[in-house]
């Protein structure tokens, strides 16, 4: 019998993060600006999403092998794709992805606005061409340059 929806609040240094999922698949994370107390979860791909954010957060883990929810179309999963592509600890522009990607600068901010799976789907790397550009997630600016500088802290392990 499949699992309903179910939920994990995590408490981390950016914020509860929220993590809805079922038995086999992760239906959306988000960074919420008002911390929540931890719940744990009981659907498999919710408890592994919960156990890779926080090694994530302790430095242990830098890149993610979770069930996500796919894109409603083959051009937007060929676009998370190239997000995901952005190694640990390193930034593009929104037009050198753009490029990369066969798309527009705007099309990328709009993929990074709309992104349902922060963190894991690391559109915070992703830079405007004088600076941070935006982030939607949690607090802003100031949730991605924390998260930014996570990642330059614990470095690439080896």
């Amino acid at each position: 019998m499949p699992y309903a929806r179910d939920t994990a609040l995590i408490a981390t240094p950016v914020g509860t993060i929220r993590i809805e999922g079922d038995a086999t698949i992760i239906h959306r994370i988000a960074i919420e600006r008002d911390r929540s107390p931890p719940s744990r979860a009981h659907a498999p791909a919710v408890v592994a999403a919960a156990e890779q954010l926080e090694a994530w957060f302790d430095g242990a883990l830098q890149q993610f092998t979770l069930p996500l929810e796919p894109a409603k179309t083959t051009r937007g999963q060929e676009l998370r794709g190239g997000l995901i592509a952005i190694g640990y600890g390193e930034t593009m522009s929104y037009g050198a992805l753009a490029r990369r990607l066969d798309s527009g600068p705007r099309a990328i901010g709009q993929l990074c606005s709309r992104n349902p799976f922060p963190i894991v789907v690391p559109c915070h790397r992703v830079l405007g061409a004088d600076g941070l550009g935006h982030y939607s997630a949690g607090e802003g600016l100031a949730t991605k340059r924390w998260l930014l500088d996570h990642e330059a802290r614990h470095g690439r392990l080896i």
